[in-house]
Parts: structure tokens; C-alpha cells; sequence
């Protein structure tokens, strides 16, 4: 069933040409996306179970075999971010739907919306799939350009603004990966990367070591590692709630997908992971102590955003099977929660008016739901037993332990302080916008139930991935130990002959 492959990103492409011509027609848009995007989650779902009884599933592109043509590879780590971006970006769309009945405009919504949406998915499915650097490439520039509309969505001066700062960023990034691409095929006469597995091992140490730095660099600006990510906090918080959650949930993610694919299949115990553990610590730091002093909910949620991607570095730094395993898993964990955490911090915005802390109060008495769709991710965030967030980390501090480096014993420490800042943070919030009274300016707007029920889903979601927690971490640690032996992905896009 390869045949399956492709349609994460041919679906959500058709589904965009489709939405466009439809762009006076707001209903008919409406129901394509959703229809698009529950069936791109059904594939993606078949994909994983595929994987994990097959292994990993491949496609050449046109007929054209690997290495002469594009391979899409769904393995099991593919297939898994492809699921979980799916429901996301699912319950996104209709808190998106939501918020423009809510707002008066589900007559006249912006009709480039929906297309570009669709086309966001696509890029994020694409470089999910990509079997060689020219198409995640591509996936890149396809986020890139779907991104920006979505940002500057409305026109205003800040969102220009802020949309600017990103774009300029993001290309400076895709001009570091382009060059990287060249001076790759230039080395080893190849892009595909289970050919790149065995030819970069054949090359100088400086020039691997050379290699390897540019696309780190160009993968730790879109991932928004310290000290590339002062980007943003400034860009993502004056976007539309939805949009910003998105971008918060898989963008990020993305940059942390494409260093775990090419650290452990293309340089495998490289000597730039030391240099990863490094920017871990200071990525999870800075972060923290950014959100510690916000007073703007969705800026704070931007800080902890960065500060949590330090995680996810640090199980790829150790580059053992237990560190990839919970960092796949930690990656699950913090996309959900995220994307809910935005989520609410619009619905935040739709009751009282505004995100800023000094404007809110009393949210816990006039909106008791909304205060557990807040609480119960934050919680999670921060790493509280018995959430999914605490177990994360705890596989992330076991494998820390046992690799009894230096390094490691400091990402430990670094990685429980963070953890405790977090909850500081997240409770600040919740001091000052739910228990405090009432600011005397604040609306007393009403919460729609399209944007309720969506925050309801991700929230049960991040919920049950304790209540499944074992099988996810079986599937994390199985597709961790495939990364680490490299064969079966290259057997799987080689056949067996190479």
C-alpha cells in the first residue's frame, strides 16, 4: 500500500486549488478543508500502523527510482509526526472557523485563508516524507511562503512588521541550507539521503565537520535554537490565535525533525554533539528566564516555546537509543500541548478582551472552562506527575544519567530548573488573569463553541498520551533504534541493492 505515501501532500494541494476556486463560496471552502485534512489524518494514522508492521514505506516519485529520482519515505518517526501534525492541524481549522463566526465574519472570511492553510500542511507533510535534501528543501520554501501570508493576514502595521522580521530570517536560513545543499552534491556527487548515509562517511573529517555545521545552522534557525531564536517571540504572538498555534505546534518542530533525520542517518556520532548539548542547555535557559519576565500571555508562551526545544536537543545530543526515543516521544508531547496552550491563550483573548496580564483577572470565577482548558495544559507543560510532559522529561533525565558525562549531568540540572521556571511561569499566569478581580475595562464577551470544543480535543489529547504513554514510547524507542542502525531505511529506499 505505498500507493499511500504521496497523498499527505498531493491531498492537501489538491484541496488548496480546489479552495481557491471556491473563494466566494466560504461554506464550500470550509467543508473541503475539513474533509482534506480528516482524510490526510486517516492516511497519515494507516502510515504508522504500516510502518510499524512492515517498516518503512517508500515511493519514487515518476517511476524514477532512488537515486535518480525524489523518494518520499514514511518510516516509522515520519509517520508518527505525520499523525500528530495531522490532528493538529485538524483542530486548528475548526477553532479557525470558530473565531471567524465568532468575529462576525463567516460570510466574508479572507478568502486566500483556507488555500494557504492547506498549503502550509502540505510543506509540513512534505519535508516530513522527504527522502533526499533538495525536496526538504522544498518542503521548507513551500512553509516559507505559506507562513508569511498567514502571518500578515489583516494587513496591519505590527503583523508587517513582525512578518518581515520572519521572512527575512527564514530566507537567510533557506540561503544557508541551499548552499549547504550545493557543497553537498559538489562532495559526493548525490542528495538522496540513504546514498548520503555511506558517501559523507567516505569524507575529510573537516569537510563533514563543515557540512554538518551549515545545516545545523540552517536547521537551528527554523527550529529556533539559542542563540537563533530571538526571531521569534517577536513574530509569532501578533498573529491570529490560530495561525500563531499552528506555527507554534509543527513549524519549530519541523527545524527538530530535519536535525534528528540528517544528525543520526548522515552523521552519525558526529563531533558537533557536544556542540548540540551546548545549545540545548542554553536554548532550555534563555528561554525560560525570557517567558519568567512577559507580561503578555502570548509572548510568554513564545519564550516557552524556545525553552522547551532545548528538550528536544538534548535527546538528540546524547545520541543514545533511550535519548532519541524520549526526545521523539517529548516531541509528540510538546506539539500537542503547545498548540493548545495558544489555543487557549486565544480563547483567553476572546473572553477578556485582551492577552495581557495586567488587563485580566478573575477568569477563574467568570469562565470555569476556560480555566481548566488552561490549567490542565499548563500543568502538562511544566512537567507535573502524572502528565505527559513529566514523563518526558523523566526519560530525558534517565538519559542523561546514563550517560554520566559532564554535559549531560549539567542538561539534567538545567533541565529540572527549567522545568520548575515553567511552572512559576504558568502559574504567574494563572495568578494574575484567573484569581485575582476582575480589571474593571474587561468585556464580558462570550466563549463560541466552535472555539471551545477544538481546545477540548487537543486538551484530552494531551491528556491521553499518559493514558498511552507505553505504546508511544514503544514506538519512539523502536523507531529510535532504526534511526540509530541506519540499514533499514537505506535497504528500504535501495530495495535491498545497495
Amino acid at each position: 500500500m505505498t500507493w499511500l505515501v504521496p497523498l499527505p501532500v498531493v491531498l492537501p494541494l489538491l484541496g488548496a486549488a480546489l479552495t481557491l476556486m471556491m473563494a466566494r463560496r466560504p461554506r464550500a471552502q470550509r467543508t473541503v478543508s475539513l474533509s482534506v485534512l480528516t482524510v490526510t489524518l486517516l492516511v497519515s494514522g494507516a502510515l504508522l500502523w504500516l510502518s510499524t508492521v512492515e517498516g518503512p514505506q517508500v515511493v519514487a516519485v515518476g517511476g524514477w527510482v532512488a537515486p535518480l529520482g525524489i523518494v518520499l519515505v514514511a518510516d516509522q518517526l515520519a509517520a508518527l509526526m505525520l499523525v500528530v501534525s495531522a490532528a493538529v492541524t485538524v483542530c486548528v481549522l475548526v477553532y479557525s472557523i470558530g473565531q471567524g463566526m465568532a468575529d462576525g465574519s463567516e460570510d466574508t472570511p479572507l478568502s486566500v485563508y483556507h488555500p494557504t492553510y492547506l498549503v502550509l500542511t502540505a510543506g509540513v507533510t512534505n519535508a516530513f516524507l522527504a527522502g533526499d535534501l533538495f525536496n526538504l528543501y522544498v518542503g521548507f520554501e513551500i512553509l516559507l511562503v505559506a507562513s508569511y501570508v498567514l502571518l500578515t493576514l489583516g494587513g496591519t502595521a505590527s503583523r508587517i512588521r513582525a512578518g518581515t522580521t520572519y521572512v527575512v530570517v527564514s530566507l537567510l536560513s533557506s540561503v544557508i541550507f541551499l548552499t549547504a545543499i550545493g557543497l553537498v552534491y559538489a562532495a559526493t556527487g548525490t542528495l538522496n539521503l540513504a546514498q548520503l548515509a555511506s558517501r559523507l562517511d567516505e569524507l575529510p573529517d573537516g569537510l563533514r565537520l563543515i557540512l554538518q555545521a551549515m545545516l545545523l545552522l540552517a536547521f537551528g534557525i527554523k527550529a529556533a535554537v539559542f542563540p537563533l531564536s530571538s526571531w521569534l517571540p517577536d513574530s509569532y504572538p501578533t498573529a491570529p490565535a490560530p495561525v500563531t498555534a499552528v506555527f507554534a505546534g509543527l513549524l519549530t518542530k519541523v527545524g527538530v525533525y530535519a536535525i534528528i533525520r540528517t544528525e543520526t542517518l548522515l552523521f552519525p556520532g558526529g563531533r558537533a554533539t557536544s556542540v548540540l548539548l551546548v545549545a540545548a542547555l542554553l536554548t532550555m535557559l534563555v528561554g525560560i528566564l525570557g517567558a519568567v519576565a512577559q507580561t503578555d500571555i502570548k509572548r510568554l508562551l513564545s519564550f516557552t516555546l524556545v525553552s522547551h526545544i532545548g528538550y528536544l536537543l538534548f535527546g538528540v545530543g546524547l545520541a543514545t537509543q533511550l535519548g532519541l526515543a524520549s526526545a521523539i516521544f517529548y516531541v509528540v508531547h510538546h506539539i500537542t500541548v503547545q498548540t493548545t496552550l495558544f489555543l487557549a491563550a486565544g480563547l483567553i483573548e476572546q473572553r477578556g478582551g485582551s492577552s495581557a496580564l495586567d488587563k485580566l483577572g478573575g477568569l477563574a470565577k467568570l469562565s470555569p472552562v476556560l480555566a481548566v482548558l488552561f490549567l490542565v495544559p499548563a500543568l502538562n507543560l511544566a512537567g507535573i506527575p502524572p502528565f505527559s510532559g513529566f514523563l518526558g522529561k523523566l526519560g530525558l533525565i534517565q538519559a542523561g544519567v546514563a550517560d554520566g558525562s559532564v554535559l549531560a549531568w549539567l542538561l539534567v540540572i538545567g533541565g529540572v530548573l527549567t522545568s520548575l521556571l515553567t511552572l512559576y511561569a504558568v502559574a504567574r499566569v494563572w495568578n494574575l488573569a484567573f484569581w485575582r478581580t476582575p480589571h474593571p475595562d474587561m468585556p464580558r464577551a462570550t466563549l463560541p463553541r466552535l472555539m471551545v470544543w477544538p481546545t477540548v480535543a487537543l486538551v484530552a489529547l494531551g491528556v491521553g498520551l499518559t493514558v498511552v504513554a507505553g505504546p508511544l514510547f514503544d514506538i519512539g524507542d523502536q523507531a529510535a533504534g532504526d534511526l540509530l542502525k541506519r540499514s533499514g531505511y537505506v535497504e528500504a529506499v535501495f530495495g535491498g541493492g545497495q
